[in-house]
Formats: C-alpha cells, structure tokens, sequence
C-alpha cells in the first residue's frame, strides 16, 4: 500500500485510536474539518474566542494529541488552535508534498485563512517546528511569535542512531522498546511513569501501523533564518541523538541574533514542558 500507512486497517485502528483519545480532551472544543488543494485538514480549537490566537503544530509520527496534556494551561490565555499536520497519523488528508517545496507554508496559509487568522503565534515540536519555520520564514508578516521544540531544519540529522535503531529493532519487542526510549531520551524520566509507558507504547503502536518520513529533512539556509525577524524562542536537548543541537544553537544566534536559544542539559529529543515557553508566548 502507498501512503503513509502499512495497511489500510492500520490506518483504521491509527484513526480509532485517535478519536477515542480525543473524547479526554481536557477542555471544551470544537472539531474543524477544513477543505484546502492537499486535502481536508483536522483543526481542534480550544478557549476564549475573544484570546489571541495560538496555533500548535505536533511533531513527526504523531497528531494533535501530543498537547493534551498542556491544553488546560495553555486556553487560559490563547485561543488555541492545533492542526494536525497532512501525511501524519492524525485526521488530516495522507497528502505529502515534497518538504523541499512551497506547498506546505501555502497549505498552511490556507488553513489560517479558513479559519479566519490574519497573524498568530505558532508552537511546533520537532517536525512541527520544521513547519512553523517554512511558514515563517516564506510569510514573516502572519507569524507574530515563533516557539520552537528541538526544531528540524537548523541543525543536521544525526544517523548515528538510525544505525542503532536498525538493529535494535532486530531483536524483538524488548529492541523496539529500547530504540523508541533511546530515541525520547532521559526527558521522558521527569514523567509520571505510567504517563511515560503511555507515550512509549503510543509510539509503538504508531511505528506497526505507520510509515515514518524518510531522507533528509531539508535545512534552511542563512538567508531564510536572518528573515525571521519576529521574537523566537528555541529549546533543544543537548543529548539529542535525533539533531545536532549545538549547531541549532550556533545558527540561530549567529542568524537571528535576537532570539532566545536555551540548550537543556541532560535532556534528548523529548523535552518536558517549559515554563519559559509560556512566558515568551504571552509577552506583548
């Protein structure tokens, strides 16, 4: 089967699985279906209607569910807005553009336009951050702040642990388990360890059903990082086996000078919530 799926029943219990989680949605909302040329596309939105808008873009092999845990925290200021990006396990159309191309910043203006936002702060993780930085960096004007999760696109792929994963995933259940923890990175000890088995088998159950992207994630050049002149803020594990985040650090203070850049010690890909990412998004 082409697409992003294994199977079409992988697809269907992806789905189900996603549609029962959200019936916990923490907090009151509204479930958009938005028509745009990549397909349809699954907006939930949450809080105030008269809150400034904030738009939330997950990360790879993942939908908006990823937030749920932050939902409550964040409508206290914002009307929230999280997309389910196209070609991932959410709600949205399988379509996958070429990540080289415009047609993901144009899809976006699309949806933003559907939904009737001129300007808005976006929030990605990972992926999701590759995304928000397409769009702002290609329609500056509509982004009003940018907050960034262990971003692609600035620094290089590691495939030192892609090596690693090949042939862990060789030996079982117990491999698999190791490369999805390897992959999280000790970030996922501060949770709840239950929360944490949670996310672990969550991943899991994704990697059976679901065709990851592959080959390099495209970087954005100097001149594409000096445009993005609204305030950005960046957090990166430094024990990320996923990106090189020395060198997101290195690029972004050379490239955008003012923005802020905090490098986590101890921490991988998966980094827990930071209180200075809602204190950026709610600077005036």
């Amino acid at each position: 089967m082409s697409g992003p799926y294994r199977c079409d029943t992988g697809a269907r219990l992806l789905r189900e699985r996603y549609r029962k989680t959200l019936e916990s949605w923490p907090v009151d909302n509204e479930q958009l279906r938005v028509p745009t040329s990549e397909g349809e596309t699954f907006v939930i939105v949450s809080g105030p209607a008269t809150a400034p808008p904030l738009v939330l873009l997950h990360g790879s092999g993942s939908n908006s569910a990823q937030w749920m845990s932050r939902i409550a925290d964040l409508t206290t200021h914002f009307r929230v807005h999280a997309i389910d990006m196209i070609g991932e396990p959410g709600l949205s159309a399988p379509s996958r553009p070429p990540l080289s191309s415009d047609r993901y910043a144009t899809w976006m203006g699309a949806v933003l336009d559907f939904l009737g936002l001129a300007q808005v702060r976006l929030m990605g993780f990972s992926l999701g951050g590759w995304l928000a930085l397409d769009f702002a960096t290609r329609c500056p004007s509509r982004v009003e702040r940018l907050a960034l999760s262990c971003p692609t696109g600035i620094g290089r792929q590691r495939n030192g642990f892609l090596l690693k994963a090949m042939l862990l995933n060789q030996l079982g259940r117990w491999g698999r388990r190791k490369t999805v923890t390897g992959m999280l990175g000790p970030g996922l000890s501060t949770m709840n360890p239950a929360e944490a088995a949670v996310v672990v088998e969550q991943v899991l159950f994704v990697s059976k059903h679901f065709r990851y992207r592959t080959g390099e994630v495209p970087l954005f050049d100097d001149n594409a990082l000096c445009g993005l002149t609204m305030p950005v803020h960046v957090v990166v594990g430094q024990l990320d086996v996923m990106l090189d985040s020395v060198e997101v650090k290195r690029r972004l203070e050379l490239a955008a000078p003012h923005a802020t850049v905090r490098l986590l010690p101890g921490i991988g890909h998966f980094i827990p919530p930071q209180a200075t990412e809602l204190e950026f998004l709610t600077s005036t």
